[in-house]
């Protein structure tokens, strides 16, 4: 492993001195020590590209040398316009869809050996000119035999070595850097890099994102806020995708758009409604949304629906995590500083020795000037970066399992940006989260837990009785089975009202009923 990651840097370093990147590199104000090491070191010998090329032009093509992870990073940055300059955004945003595309005949080849079937023997007409080509794969338009318009997506060849190339690299780096330093330990880089791992190795698994796409199709079978194209199961495959070709305008074309007429205000707030709905409704959120997958319909601009492609990347919440971050966002619109500061102590990702009033008083100076001003106004790379500070000074933690989430409101905020940038995202998202934590504690949902608590308490009785058995003394055995399940639901709900009424300000009744029922249960005999 260590091996292929001194192989992979001795490449990086190549690639990076090719593009003159190391010129943009020490065009900054660097320390002296680092000016001497630009002299020394003997990587200025290597052959390097034509001084023509301009830095964003320079750093798209060395990222597209490097591979696929590196694609990705540059995608992530295409959305993030307001922190890059204009020459660099332009280039990064090519990134998108515009990978240079492998051999056609190559690509005939992979699908014919997928479907174990010529391409005349399924496709009535088949484009040998991609439409679009990406980090992980490209897509080639295609009439099915039925008649049906489709898109078939097909895996690039011998990813797996590059990519394993660069994981070790960065698993590398990631060590070195948490022996180096406690502030790199209390960020987690070898558990972000190995979910990161993780996620690009799914993406070579198209049948998964066949799957995931189904899912997030039948969320939205009802909405008129997104689609997602129909998939071809029959044609599907773990390298190859068959699915409905979809007719719509790039959410980036923005001449497109306005020309079209498009109500761009509710384009924007729709698209803030469809992540809220993803991550606190389905649990199930595509967190791939740079510009190159998501589409808007042309049929009712006035009325503008998404149209989303390239469901790879999902994200999920447990609903620990959903009630945290609902918790503490509407903390947040209501300026609650006091509630933020104890959520996080709450919940752990703060030590629990940390002075509320110090916390409560840093939130609140990073926090309050983002309050009441349009999206335009509010600087997110600053906010990031108080925040980033803030967190250092008081330990907190960054939790690997929210790193998709925070990408994908990266994401979002700058889809905001580009297409309405007066768009007030707090006011947007606050309606939406007040209702879903109502929905949340409203009967029918509270009765529809506690019954997937019973169905689990046969489950828990048996083994808190196999624990018994299994002691070495064990105590006078219990043969009363109805007294234990009794016993278990009353803790249950006892807990369950409690967190209940601590959790929300709302109608205490369903809080006091729960309690109520659990004290019945636990002290009868």
């Amino acid at each position: 492993m260590k091996l292929l990651a001194v192989r992979r840097l001795w490449r990086i370093l190549r690639v990076s001195v090719r593009y003159r990147l190391d010129d943009l590199l020490f065009a900054l104000p660097l320390p002296w020590h680092l000016r001497i090491l630009q002299i020394l070191m003997p990587w200025r010998w290597l052959p390097r590209s034509p001084s023509t090329l301009s830095r964003g032009a320079a750093l798209r093509l060395a990222l597209e040398d490097l591979g696929p992870v590196f694609i990705k990073f540059g995608q992530i940055l295409s959305t993030r316009r307001d922190l890059l300059p204009p020459d660099i955004a332009d280039e990064m945003a090519k990134l998108q869809d515009q990978v240079p595309p492998f051999s056609s005949d190559l690509a005939i080849k992979l699908i014919e050996e997928q479907l174990g079937a010529s391409i005349d023997e399924v496709f009535k007409t088949f484009s040998s000119t991609p439409l679009a080509s990406a980090s992980i794969a490209q897509v080639h338009a295609a009439q099915l035999r039925t008649g049906e318009d489709v898109v078939v997506k097909v895996i690039r060849p011998n990813l797996k070595p590059i990519i394993a190339q660069d994981i070790a690299w960065l698993l590398l780096l990631a060590s070195l850097a948490e022996r180096a330093s406690p502030e790199a330990r209390r960020l987690h880089p070898k558990e972000v890099v190995s979910d990161y791992e993780k996620t690009i190795y799914d993406e070579l698994d198209l049948l998964r994102e066949a799957a995931n796409a189904s899912q997030l199709r039948r969320n939205f079978s009802e909405s008129p806020l997104l689609y997602v194209p129909q998939i071809y199961w029959q044609w599907s495959r773990p390298k190859v995708l068959v699915m409905e070709r979809i007719y719509g305008l790039q959410v980036s074309d923005m001449p497109a758009l306005i020309d079209q007429g498009t109500d761009l205000k509710k384009l924007a707030e729709r698209g803030v409604e469809i992540f809220f709905t993803q991550v606190f409704r389905d649990s199930f959120f595509h967190a791939d949304m740079h510009p190159g997958n998501i589409f808007v319909s042309t049929h009712t601009p006035w009325d503008p629906q998404y149209i989303a492609i390239d469901c790879g990347i999902i994200g999920s919440l447990t609903p620990e995590d959903q009630d945290y971050l609902a918790r503490n966002l509407l903390a947040f619109f209501k300026r609650d500083y006091r509630k933020v500061a104890q959520l996080h102590i709450d919940s752990g990702w703060v030590p629990s020795h940390t002075r509320i009033n110090e916390f409560e008083a840093a939130i609140r100076t990073v926090c309050e000037p983002i309050f009441e001003l349009p999206l335009k106004d509010i600087s997110f790379g600053h906010l990031l970066l108080h925040l980033f500070n803030t967190a250092r000074r008081f330990d907190m933690e960054v939790q690997p399992q929210l790193v998709l989430l925070q990408k994908t409101l990266l994401n979002i905020e700058g889809l905001g940006r580009q297409l309405y940038p007066d768009l007030d995202l707090w006011s947007t998202a606050q309606p939406y989260l007040e209702r879903w934590m109502r929905e949340r504690y409203m009967p029918k949902h509270i009765l529809g837990n506690v019954q997937q608590q019973i169905e689990k308490l046969p489950h828990l009785a048996n083994m808190v009785r196999d624990s018994f058995e299994k002691m070495s003394n064990p105590p006078k055995p219990v043969h009363n089975t109805q007294l234990w399940l009794n016993t278990l639901l009353g803790v249950g709900l006892l807990v369950g009202g409690a967190q209940l009424g601590l959790a929300f300000q709302l109608e205490a009744w369903p809080a006091w009923l729960m309690v109520s029922a659990g004290l019945c249960l636990v002290l009868r005999r």
